[in-house]
Parts: structure tokens; C-alpha cells; sequence
């Protein structure tokens, strides 16, 4: 045996080892390990700030998240790339730049890892400045469609699993920032819990896991469990604009005006379809209660956060989204 590939194998071992996987599967150039849910809730608490400004409020709700905590952690971002298209489809420059320059501050170590679904990724980052962002702040990115190591977590409405990128699940923690948005494609709305789609490899092992979850009745219960594989540290959610119909590249524009963040997905997802609602939306965000959503249900069923709607705590973060505040709380409760 070759000396690189016996550090190499001996580097795959140390890794099983600690990690406590059961085998590392090697295809091609991809390894492949088994790895555990990691479930937890968070706080239901929900900061929502009224500004257009994304620098200064991020740098404001990241103060509820003890941010300094994260000095030479190792810190993996998702945002949004899923298309070439600006923002409300994707993740805004200057929130981007934002979470950045606050890692920065802390002396984080982060990286930003994506798969796209509509359109080549290393394209996509780039033409949405994304490399040129990070690099301000001593920062890279990964591009998941040629990435070779992954964790197969089990879940209940997933044939043979899920992969997910081990840059998630191996990291001190996870920041997560997502856009308010509809989902014509059978997600209905895609905010945290669809928005962790992007961790997960497309092809692998002969097996497409894209066309599994897209064609399958059970596709929202799988964007779900998708989530059992990280527990955030926190995530933002942009919706100074969304899409309330059409999605996720294009669609109807509204204007909320207000950048929510949180830690547990369900309570944050949960206002996110809230604020959908009160700007007039497609009939599938529409109906029902909101803890009758498929995504939002089964997170709830898996111990992802919250198990009601009154249990979340929606809070201004200043006077100018007081109103908004109320108005989301009182759209989470309805029952019909």
C-alpha cells in the first residue's frame, strides 16, 4: 500500500473512531460513514427586528445568541443558494456579509458549504458574490456537488437514508440564514426546515436522493428529517422581502420589512409561515392550523422545537416591530 493512501485509510479510521461510526464506505472518491440524529429543540423565542438595514440588525439579533461563545469554534454556514437569482431567492449580500463580519469579530472559523438545486453551484456563488464576501473576512466556501465525505443519518420517509455533508455535521456549530418564500415544487414553503435541503447530496451510490424526495408523497415530512442530522446555533431568517406565491426562484414580492431570528426551526419556520399568511398566500399555506403544515408537523413529532403555537415567544426587538409582533401572534393561534 502507497504511503498517502495508508494516511489516508489511517486518517478515515481515527475518524470512525471517534466519531463512533459503525463503517466508512469508500466510492470513488467519496466516503461515506454512518452517523446519529443530533435533535434539539431551542429556545422558543423568536427576536424580530423592523429594519431594511441588515447589518446593523443582524448585528443586533445575534447579541440574544452569545455570539463572543463562538471564538476559534469552527462555525459551517448555510445560507440560500439554491438558484442564480437575487434576493428574495436567495440569500442577500449584505446578510451574508453581516454574519460574516460578526464571526470575524469573535474569531470564528467558518465556512460556508451549499449544493444548489437549480443551477451549478461554483457558478452560482460566484456570480452571487459569494466567494468575494467571504474573503473579506478570511473566509471560504464549499461547493457540495463536489464534495466527498458524508454522514448517513437513518429517517423514517427516506429509503435508504439521507447523506449529509460531514462539514455540518461535524462542526462546534451550525448558523443558518434562509429567505421567506413559497415552494411551487411540492414543499409549499421553504424557510429553515426546507432551506437544510441544501445540505444533502443529490447523487450518490448509484442512488438520486433529489428525485426520491421530490417524487415522493412523503416529500415534506422528508424535508422535515432532513433536520435531525444538525441542531443550529441560530438562524436568521431575511424577510425584509419574501415570495408569497410562486417560489423558490421567482414569485409574488411582499415587503414585511423584518429579519426574525431564533434557534428552535419549528417556532422560527412557524412565524415565517405567519407572516405568509398575513400578506396573502398560496391556499396550501393557507389551510388549517399552522401546526397542521407537514413540514411543521413532523418537526414537531421528531422533537425538533416547539410543540404548539403558544408556546413560542415572538419578540420586538424594537418599537418599530411591535405591531408586527402582535399580529404574528395572534395568526399562530388560529385554528382554522
Amino acid at each position: 500500500m502507497k504511503r498517502r493512501e495508508l494516511l489516508l485509510r489511517s486518517g478515515i479510521l481515527a475518524t470512525s473512531i471517534i466519531l463512533g461510526c459503525s463503517e466508512v464506505k469508500e466510492e470513488g472518491n467519496m466516503e461515506i460513514y454512518d452517523g446519529e440524529p443530533k435533535i434539539n429543540g431551542g429556545e422558543p423565542k423568536v427576536y424580530v427586528i423592523k429594519t431594511d438595514n441588515r447589518r446593523e440588525g443582524i448585528e443586533k439579533l445575534l447579541k440574544y445568541f452569545k455570539i463572543e461563545e463562538l471564538k476559534g469554534k469552527t462555525v459551517a454556514i448555510k445560507a440560500n443558494y439554491n438558484s442564480d437569482d437575487p434576493f428574495p431567492a436567495s440569500t442577500h449580500p449584505d446578510t451574508l456579509d453581516a454574519i460574516a463580519k460578526e464571526l470575524e469579530r469573535v474569531n470564528a472559523k467558518a465556512v460556508l458549504a451549499e449544493r444548489s438545486g437549480m443551477g451549478n453551484t461554483a457558478a452560482v456563488l460566484k456570480n452571487r458574490g459569494v466567494f468575494d464576501i467571504l474573503a473579506r473576512h478570511g473566509f471560504s466556501a464549499v461547493d457540495l456537488e463536489g464534495h466527498n465525505r458524508w454522514v448517513r443519518i437513518e429517517a423514517e420517509h427516506w429509503k435508504r437514508g439521507f447523506l449529509m455533508a460531514d462539514i455540518f455535521y461535524e462542526s462546534d456549530c451550525v448558523i443558518q440564514t434562509c429567505c421567506l418564500k413559497t415552494h411551487r415544487f411540492g414543499g409549499h414553503f421553504t424557510l429553515s426546515l426546507k432551506n437544510s435541503v441544501g445540505m444533502v447530496a443529490r447523487h450518490a451510490e448509484g442512488h438520486d436522493y433529489m428525485k426520491e424526495l421530490h417524487t415522493s408523497e412523503y416529500q415534506r415530512y422528508m424535508i422535515a428529517e432532513i433536520n435531525i442530522g444538525y441542531s443550529p446555533h441560530v438562524v436568521i431568517l431575511d424577510a425584509v422581502q419574501g415570495f408569497s406565491k410562486g417560489g423558490p426562484e421567482s414569485g409574488e414580492i411582499i415587503n414585511p420589512g423584518v429579519i426574525l431570528a431564533g434557534n428552535d426551526r419549528v417556532a422560527v419556520d412557524a412565524v415565517g409561515v405567519a407572516i405568509l399568511r398575513l400578506f396573502g398566500t398560496t391556499p396550501e399555506v393557507s389551510n388549517g392550523p399552522i401546526f397542521s403544515q407537514d413540514q411543521i408537523k413532523r418537526a414537531v413529532q421528531l422533537g425538533l422545537g416547539v410543540s404548539e403555537p403558544e408556546e413560542i415567544d415572538v419578540v420586538p426587538v424594537n418599537d418599530d416591530a411591535t405591531e408586527i409582533c402582535s399580529e404574528i401572534s395572534s395568526e399562530l393561534v388560529k385554528r382554522s
